[in-house]
This record gives C-alpha cells, sequence and structure tokens, in this order.
C-alpha cells in the first residue's frame, strides 16, 4: 500500500518554530512530488510547501516564503517541514501529499488538491498570539 504517515503538529506560541515530518511507505519518495497543504477551518485547502521529484527544487505559498523549509531525507524516505515564526493565521490542519503527475509548480493553483494522488493524514498546528 502507498502511505504516508504525517507528525510533528502541536501547540506553540506565535514566533516559535515546528518541524513536521512526513514518513513515506510503499513507494520511493523519489518518483513523486511530495509536499504540505494546509486547511483552516472554513477555508479551502491550500499549499504550503513541495519538493520537486527531481533535483529537490523547493516551492513555497507566498504567505510562508522566508518562514518555512521543506527537505527530504531519501534514505529514510522522509520529507520535512520546518516551520519558523510561526504565526496565528498558520494555525491549520497540514496535510504531507504526493503525486507523479501534478509539476511542483502548480500546488499552489486554487483547486489543485483535488487533483493530488496520495494523502497522509492531517496533523494540527496551533499558534496562539
Amino acid at each position: 500500500d502507498v502511505q504516508l504517515q504525517a507528525s510533528g503538529g502541536g501547540t506553540v506560541q506565535a514566533g516559535g518554530s515546528l518541524r513536521l515530518s512526513c514518513a513515506a511507505s510503499g513507494f520511493r519518495l523519489d518518483a513523486y512530488e511530495i509536499g504540505w497543504f494546509r486547511q483552516a477551518p472554513g477555508k479551502e485547502r491550500e499549499g504550503v510547501a513541495v519538493i520537486s521529484s527531481s533535483g529537490g527544487r523547493t516551492f513555497y505559498g507566498d504567505s510562508v516564503k522566508g518562514r518555512f523549509t521543506i527537505s527530504r531525507d531519501n534514505a529514510k524516505n522522509t520529507v520535512y517541514l520546518q516551520m519558523n515564526n510561526l504565526k496565528p493565521e498558520d494555525t491549520a490542519v497540514y496535510f504531507c501529499a504526493a503525486d507523479q503527475s501534478l509539476h511542483a509548480s502548480s500546488w499552489f493553483s486554487k483547486g489543485v488538491h483535488r487533483y493530488i494522488e496520495v494523502w497522509g493524514q492531517g496533523t494540527q498546528v496551533t499558534v496562539s498570539s
């Protein structure tokens, strides 16, 4: 089975940091574009960060650029999202995701989440002010 297992969410004060992990099983991480979406209450799921399957190119949503860093450890088949200088508006359920067809740069288009191939379970991130 193709699975993604996310972990690392929690509650932190504004300005703090968290690191999310996403462990893949049943497939090779470097054969997929892989990254993170988030969904806040009442809002549509949006792309946060993605790393390409080849070459390790990274892409970020405008609201997290300069604060979040996505990285990949192929040996561990795991992707990480380091989140620094967290803000209350970062509060959301974060989902890791993988896809073989959608180019990483397209993950930030509205509604693109409907076409993503593989989803992990969500992990809650809460940032208090």
